[in-house]
């Protein structure tokens, strides 16, 4: 790369460095690094929660999905905005009824520790295996645009992610949310201004050939369970797995807590399903233009056609000027970062608050703000060894980890399901834990069935298998929740 633009990637990275730095500075006790002082402002809460679902891969391979095929990838977030307003009336209440550090703190209030324990593990193993993952895929696509080593883009963004997170704790993670959610934008449409540029027709040609093609078409009214980007898939799949992720999973629900109050944590969550439609479509355009520009001029490779997602890797790293480049590959980074960095907060939050206070009631703020840091720490360093394990393994192999690791959040929406409207007690929601497990992981393996759907099999087998568990001893039932909400009355008395 030209000394330009290294120098741009130098100063974004520094900068992180420096802004979490001096924003760790403030945050003296534990909710302060975890919550920042829930006092984040709405807006600044809604780009970090668009931030956090945006991984490189998004930046990088939903372009490659019009540019292989058409916008009925937009009926996903279209559901996505249905799940954002299920969780806004039905689930944060729960999460603003009183002070909590995790969204798991909810289930024992209304379960008992075990449910408690069983949840948040299971978050944090999936987390790990999933963005340590992204990790790897992220670094993979930046030796693709730089040369280098795939062990030293792992060590870049992991240790660069670890190093603002640890220092800085939430105020640092949604703060520079904020400015990489800027920078992958901006990066985003001066690549496509420049591509529309080199075309002859311009902005016209794209249109003109994109139509031509029908890669503007949005829906798809088959009903076939296989196919991802159908109507039903976006309304339904979508809607659930929207609710799952956004609702029961500590990446997202930390984001909630940090704001002022419940009434803008649901402002923020629902204006950000807006948001991610938008930057979906723009990176879904960039996709069509590619497709006619690749038409106009054909790469020079064996075909003339560029591998699956790395279509605009291709033109970024072929076409983009001195300067531009090195903006363009922050904006990778400022992409990669964002989901790290919001997981390696919430990894810590969920060990401390769930698995470590509890076996030490005594701590205090200040020991447990110093575990929390190096728990971080340990977390991104985990992050890494599950990347560097992953340039061993097989693309396919890959893939699946990933798609495991996603569908335990409608897992664990079932449970809070259960927990929020029924009185089934805490036998009866672990087996049906263990039962949804069991059908989301033969619903991977075991069917055709496309990924939109996990989330449902996860959600409802958790929640039929547990009504069914509690009617067994619905009179034990019965006394375990009334002993529960007596307790949890008595303690908050």
């Amino acid at each position: 790369m030209h000394p330009i633009d290294l120098a741009v990637i130098a100063v974004y990275v520094a900068g992180c460095t420096a802004l979490g730095a001096w924003l760790g500075s403030q945050s003296k006790e534990l909710k302060g690094y975890f919550l920042g002082e829930s006092n984040i402002p709405a807006w600044a809460v809604m780009i970090s929660i668009v931030a956090t679902e945006t991984s490189t891969a998004t930046f990088l391979s939903v372009p490659g999905i019009a540019y292989r095929g058409d916008f009925t990838f937009l009926q996903l977030p279209m559901g996505y905005l249905i799940g954002r307003v299920i969780v806004a009336t039905f689930l944060l209440p729960s999460y603003f009824r009183r002070e909590i550090y995790t969204a798991y703190e909810v289930l024992q209030r209304r379960f008992g520790g075990a449910t408690r324990t069983t949840a948040s593990l299971l978050f944090l193993l999936t987390r790990v295996l999933a963005d340590g993952l992204r990790l790897f895929l992220a670094a993979t696509v930046l030796q693709v645009i730089t040369g280098w080593p795939i062990d030293a883009a792992i060590l870049a963004v992991g240790l660069t992610t670890i190093v603002y997170t640890y220092l800085g704790g939430m105020k640092a993670v949604i703060w520079i949310d904020v400015i990489q959610f800027h920078i992958y934008i901006v990066g985003a449409l001066i690549a496509l201004a420049i591509l529309a540029g080199k075309l002859p027709g311009g902005w016209g040609e794209i249109w003109q050939y994109g139509t031509a093609a029908h890669k503007f078409r949005v829906f798809d009214f088959a009903f076939d369970l296989t196919r991802p980007y159908t109507f039903w898939a976006g309304l339904i799949g979508g809607m659930v797995l929207n609710t799952a992720t956004h609702g029961a999973d500590q990446l997202m629900v930390q984001r909630y807590l940090s704001a002022r109050s419940q009434r803008q944590a649901a402002g923020a969550l629902v204006a950000s399903g807006f948001v991610v439609l938008a930057q979906f479509a723009l990176f879904l355009f960039i996709g069509v233009a590619l497709y006619v520009f690749y038409r106009e001029f054909p790469p020079a490779l064996p075909g003339g056609t560029v591998p699956k997602d790395r279509e605009f890797a291709y033109f970024i790293v072929h076409y983009l000027p001195t300067g531009v480049l090195g903006l363009v590959v922050a904006a990778v980074f400022s992409a990669a970062m964002g989901t790290l960095s919001g997981s390696l907060n919430a990894s810590a939050a969920t060990t401390v608050n769930d698995l470590y206070r509890p076996l030490v009631p005594q701590a205090d703020d200040r020991h447990l703000l110093r575990v929390s840091k190096v728990l971080t720490a340990l977390w991104g360093l985990g992050q890494m060894a599950m990347a560097l394990v992953a340039t061993g393994l097989q693309q396919n192999v890959v893939e699946n980890a990933l798609a495991v690791a996603s569908f335990t959040t409608g897992i664990v929406l079932g449970v809070f399901v259960l927990g929020i409207f029924t009185k089934v007690p805490q036998p009866a929601a672990l087996t049906g834990l263990l039962a949804g497990v069991a059908a989301v992981s033969y619903a991977k393996f075991g069917t055709s069935l496309a990924w939109p759907w996990y989330a449902l099999v996860g959600s409802s087998t958790v929640v039929a298998v547990g009504i069914v568990a509690g009617m067994v001893l619905p009179k034990q039932g019965e006394e375990a929740v009334e002993a529960a909400q007596m307790g949890n009355a008595g303690t908050e008395s």
